[in-house]
Formats: C-alpha cells, sequence, structure tokens
C-alpha cells in the first residue's frame, strides 16, 4: 500500500511546519474537532466492524445520542426504515475502495426523526500510505431537499392542472352541447351547473395527489356523492385503498352523479328509509386487462323501472355512455324489485401494471 496513489488525507498532507508547532498539533487538532458546527466522525477500518473512535459535539447534537452511544459502534445505527439501500452500497463502495465520496441519504436521529445527511466521508492514511481512518462529515440538507422536492411537485402540478383543465372543458363542451339539445332553456343552466360542479368535486379531491400518477379513487368518490347524503348515513362505502390513474376522474365523477341524481328522484334516495351502498376494486378480466370495477346498490326505495317506463334514463346517462365508450368502459343497470343495481367498469391498463 506504501506505492499507492490514495485520494484522501495523507499525515504529510497536515504536518506543520515547524517541530514547536508539531508538539500542540494534536492539541489544535482535537479542539478545532471539537469546536467546528459540523458534524464529524472518525472510524477505525482496522477494527471489527469499523467503529467510530471519535464524535464531535456537532455530532451528538444533531443525532441525539450520547458519546457512549456513538463510540465503538458502526455508524450503521443512523440509517433506518426509509434510508435508500442503494445509498448505503454506495457508501460500502467508497469504503471498499478507499476513496472520497459525497452521498446524501435519509438518516434517523436517536428520537425517531429523520433527517437528510449530506455525507463526505473519506480514508486517511499515515506517511506511509498506510489507512488509519476514515472521516465522515455529516451536513443537515433537510431544508434544501424539501425546498428541492417541493419545487418538483410544483412542476408536477403545474403539468397536471393544465392537461386535466383541457381534459375538463373537453367533457364540459360535451355535457353543454348534449344538455343543449334535450331540454328546455329554463333548465339547460341548472342542469350544466350540477354536473360541473360534481365534476369539480371530483378534480379537487384528487389534483394534488395526481401529481404523483395515480390517485386514490375512494376520494373523489366520496366528495362526489357527499352533498346527496348530508347526514352521513344513507351512503355506504365499501371499498377502499385502490389507486388508479387520475384521466378517468371525469368519468367515475358525472356515472357517480347520474346515478345519486337518479337515486334521489326515483330510487333509494328518494324516500326516509332507502340506502346506497358503493363499492370499488381493481379487478382483471379474460382479455389480461386490470379494469376499476364500481358496484352501485340500491335497496329500501321505491319499486323502480327501465328507463322505458319513464325512470331512469335522459340525458344525464347519454352524457356517462358517451364518456364511457372514449374510454373503452362499460355501464350495466339492472332494475331489481328491491333498487337499482349498477356496474361500472372501466380500463385502466393491463394485467402488469
Amino acid at each position: 500500500m506504501a506505492h499507492r496513489e490514495h485520494s484522501g488525507l495523507k499525515a504529510a498532507d497536515a504536518l506543520p511546519a515547524t517541530d514547536e508547532f508539531a508538539g500542540r498539533s494534536g492539541m489544535l487538532f482535537e479542539q478545532a474537532m471539537a469546536q467546528t458546527r459540523m458534524a464529524i466522525c472518525l472510524t477505525d477500518p482496522n477494527q471489527d466492524d469499523q467503529p467510530i473512535v471519535f464524535a464531535n459535539r456537532a455530532f451528538r447534537e444533531l443525532t441525539g445520542y450520547a458519546n457512549d452511544e456513538i463510540v465503538g459502534h458502526n455508524c450503521r445505527f443512523l440509517q433506518g426504515p426509509e434510508t435508500d439501500p442503494a445509498k448505503v452500497r454506495e457508501i460500502r463502495a467508497a469504503l471498499e475502495s478507499e476513496r472520497v465520496a459525497v452521498v446524501e441519504l435519509l438518516n434517523y436521529r436517536k428520537d425517531g426523526t429523520t433527517f437528510w445527511n449530506a455525507l463526505h466521508l473519506g480514508p486517511i492514511y499515515d506517511r506511509d500510505g498506510r489507512l488509519l481512518y476514515y472521516f465522515g462529515s455529516q451536513w443537515d440538507v433537510t431544508d434544501v431537499h424539501t425546498a428541492r422536492a417541493e419545487q418538483m411537485h410544483a412542476k408536477a402540478m403545474s403539468r397536471e392542472v393544465s392537461h386535466r383543465m383541457k381534459n375538463m372543458f373537453s367533457v364540459i363542451g360535451g355535457i353543454v352541447s348534449v344538455t343543449g339539445r334535450s331540454m328546455g332553456a329554463q333548465s339547460v343552466a341548472s342542469r350544466i351547473n350540477e354536473r360541473i360542479q360534481a365534476l369539480g368535486r371530483a378534480y379537487e379531491h384528487t389534483l394534488d395527489e395526481a401529481a404523483f400518477g395515480t390517485i386514490e379513487v375512494g376520494q373523489a368518490i366520496r366528495a362526489v356523492l357527499r352533498p346527496y347524503d348530508p347526514e352521513d348515513c344513507r351512503i355506504v362505502f365499501k371499498g377502499n385503498g385502490v389507486r388508479t390513474d387520475p384521466n378517468i376522474v371525469s368519468v367515475v365523477g358525472l356515472t357517480l352523479h347520474e346515478l345519486a341524481t337518479n337515486a334521489t328522484k326515483y330510487g333509494a334516495l328518494s324516500g326516509d328509509c332507502g340506502q346506497v351502498s358503493v363499492d370499488w376494486r381493481h379487478e382483471g378480466d379474460r382479455h389480461g386487462r386490470q379494469n376499476l370495477v364500481i358496484e352501485w346498490c340500491e335497496r329500501g326505495g321505491p319499486p323502480v323501472e327501465a328507463p322505458g317506463g319513464g325512470a331512469g334514463g335522459g340525458t344525464g346517462f347519454d352524457i356517462v355512455e358517451t364518456l364511457l365508450r372514449v374510454a373503452k368502459g362499460t355501464l350495466d343497470r339492472n332494475w331489481d324489485p328491491g333498487g337499482l343495481v349498477a356496474r361500472v367498469v372501466i380500463p385502466i391498463g393491463s394485467k402488469d401494471q
């Protein structure tokens, strides 16, 4: 090892200029290390498990550990469940190759709180090039990391808002067109407003999540249906935890709005005793596709009839069926004696997704 070129610090690199200063160098070095505001530790690679042999006050303050909980232990005690294993491997590779490295990773304090650590590590050699220690400085860059994440989130949100607004205006255009063709002028504004509000509730509760690629569909479902059950006792939600493509929010929102409006006028929500249950889940089909399946079941209301008998059809479901055709989805309604049962199926991807 004596003839090898190292990227770390050699003892000779820090040699004082005079013998007088040399006698005081150890004390000065120790005081400088102890007093710096940067968290610093030294590990000994010549001992089993490479324990920490020195940690300054800034290190103890940053991590919350006492000196006897630090010295003699490998620094992996700073790792936790959300520490990226790839970053740990990067550190290990730097140690094995005796090179300087800067690694940013999530570490844990003694009390369990986390901080983003910009770790700068490197080897220290004696005059003959023998490896003595590894030097590690830790810098809490949580604020920087948070600001960076917020900036990335803001950019993603901006893109999502632009995309969702274009999608919403397209859907609104369809609503206005179909509603205007089938109703008198007096009713058009009211019906258009109801449907746009249902869209708005669905989008409002999913926009923040959508920037990350998927939404929790239950949030949109509950938001759309909340106005139809102000006392929170008539609509029972059975699905949970299902995430899906945000692009289907408009289809889900308007479909449930029309089902709930129909139930309020003719079905289980038109009286005092009826109830609606709504379930949702992912389900594969024989073609290898993954679908979002929503099941709507009314019970306890008055007898219902198919649209041909005068209840349950009309403009709203024309809009829904148009949107579902575009999404390659389906809506099946069955007018059971006990109440309407509907099944909505919307493809969301292949089986592997």
